[in-house]
């Protein structure tokens, strides 16, 4: 009897231990998780400041069309950093040269994505291009071959021919039309165009027919630079996307599929030609671009192999970005020359004394022309061919400037603002080249000088700058060299920043 009491109350105590520490660790856990929340709210850093907004629809209804204008009036309400909501995407502006630094430099791999719109998308096979693919082994293979084989220094200085062949053309085309008005839009875009095209797969656009379809072609692809620049409710209320209520996706994948029909059109003729035969005899003087990327597509190596869809974005980079930001740079400054005579007058005297009034424009000339250059410079600091570069978004959760950014955020680099900021360029609204005169290496399109970043920086800096700096220094001496322009008699010109993911004229 005595034992089987000793017994239960053993068991009672036993329980009792065991329910009194089963207690006493729930408490502890409890204690412990409450603490830890209050301080994680305590370290978590705020979001950016900025606007309110409206419920559901944020600051969507008051953006306008001028986006770029907009953001740089919010940057001077709200300061270096600043968010917006968008419906549903919350967008941080950065303002600063030191805080486009964290991104570009010290979180570079953090924010090396992209942040494409739907438009941009369906113009790149779903987002495989360089410029909006994920940052990955597909991404460093593509940019890889594009700028090690298809843009490098030897294959620039073998492709001259074709610069010099395309801009004589143009130069003669000029002169038959002598006494009569130019658009020279036009005429950079045909240039542009035919030099693309002939680096890329061997042909150009020829004749009047030629023309017409420059004509058609310009007008596309400016209408497809439009199109991935606009605000799309489909982007900001991705379960509205199927309803496609702009009709920007529509718009988007009729343009692609013209430009899409060229390159088609451009890969058969290529495979079925006496090119393709002769390819590996040594026959050919100059490899194409599209040479290269088929011969890199028969590889069997997994690591360096394209697939025909990466053939055709890759054509597309070339050529339609190419032709694109080259016309639009060749427009701005022609019409900053034309709004400052003194400018234009310069310009006309560098030229001289270094090519000569009876010679053509040679690209071994080009280094020489520092004024130019920096008419160039300045062009471009007031007329960024990207005003926001292309967003970016972080891949985990990151802070900028003290401030909270979260994951897939849309992180938009205002180089418009940056590039007007009266507090790093004096008289930042007046065209003024000399600025660049007086440390001439200290800006260039590299993007090491956060104050000036017209292409961009860090790793997903612009792929094409080399060739497209080749392109336009070009076109525009050769052009102002051959020819005194001005404007029709009784002509006003009129500028309007139209907003895109390229600003035009």
């Amino acid at each position: 009897m005595w034992s089987w009491w000793w017994g239960g109350s053993n068991e009672k105590d036993e329980l009792s231990r065991a329910t009194l520490t089963a207690l006493v660790s729930i408490f502890s856990v409890l204690v412990w998780l409450l603490w830890a929340a209050k301080k994680s709210r305590k370290v978590m850093p705020p979001l950016p400041p900025g606007p309110r907004g409206l419920p559901i629809v944020g600051y969507l209804p008051f953006l306008g069309t001028d986006l770029h204008r907009k953001f740089e009036e919010l940057a001077g309400v709200y300061g270096p950093i600043y968010k917006v909501w968008l419906g549903q995407k919350l967008c941080v502006v950065v303002n600063s040269p030191s805080l486009v630094k964290e991104v570009v430099r010290d979180q570079d791999t953090i924010f090396a994505n992209h942040d494409p719109p739907i438009a941009a998308l369906i113009a790149s096979f779903g987002g495989i291009d360089i410029p909006f693919s994920a940052y990955g082994p597909d991404w460093r293979t593509l940019r890889k071959i594009f700028v090690k084989q298809l843009l490098s220094n030897a294959n620039l200085n073998n492709s001259y021919s074709v610069r010099n062949k395309e801009i004589k053309k143009s130069i003669r085309y000029v002169y038959d039309k002598i006494g009569t008005p130019i658009d020279i839009g036009e005429l950079a875009f045909m240039t542009a165009i035919n030099v693309l095209m002939n680096l890329a797969w061997g042909d150009t656009l020829l004749g009047e027919e030629g023309a017409k379809f420059s004509s058609e072609f310009k007008k596309s692809l400016g209408e497809l630079m439009m199109l991935l620049g606009k605000p799309n409710i489909s982007d900001f209320f991705p379960v509205l996307a199927r309803f496609d209520l702009q009709g920007i996706e529509k718009q988007t994948m009729k343009i692609s599929q013209w430009l899409g029909d060229i390159h088609e059109s451009a890969i058969e003729k290529w495979t079925n030609s006496d090119k393709s035969q002769e390819e590996g005899t040594g026959k050919i003087d100059r490899k194409d671009f599209l040479q290269f990327l088929l011969e890199i597509g028969k590889k069997e190596d997994g690591a360096t192999s394209l697939t025909i869809n990466q053939v055709k974005v890759l054509l597309f980079d070339v050529v339609v970005g190419g032709a694109d930001t080259t016309t639009t740079t060749v427009e701005w400054v022609m019409m900053e020359l034309l709004y400052h005579p003194e400018v234009m007058r310069k310009v006309y005297e560098e030229l001289t004394e270094i090519v000569g009034l009876n010679n053509l424009v040679e690209e071994s000339h080009l280094p020489k022309l520092y004024y130019l250059d920096a008419v160039i410079k300045e062009t471009f600091r007031l007329h960024p061919p990207l005003p926001f570069l292309i967003p970016r978004t972080p891949s985990q959760s990151t802070t900028i400037g003290g401030y909270y950014v979260p994951k897939d955020t849309r992180v938009m680099l205002n180089v418009w603002a940056i590039h007007r900021d009266p507090k790093l360029w004096e008289n930042p609204l007046e065209f003024q080249p000399e600025r660049f005169l007086n440390d001439p290496g200290k800006f260039d399109f590299s993007g090491n000088d956060f104050n000036y970043l017209p292409f961009g920086s860090g790793r997903r800096i612009c792929a094409g700058t080399p060739l497209a700096e080749r392109n336009f220094l070009y076109i525009i001496a050769s052009f102002v060299h051959s020819f005194e322009w001005k404007l029709p008699q009784g002509t006003k010109m009129e500028s309007s920043d139209l907003f895109g993911v390229v600003t035009k004229c």
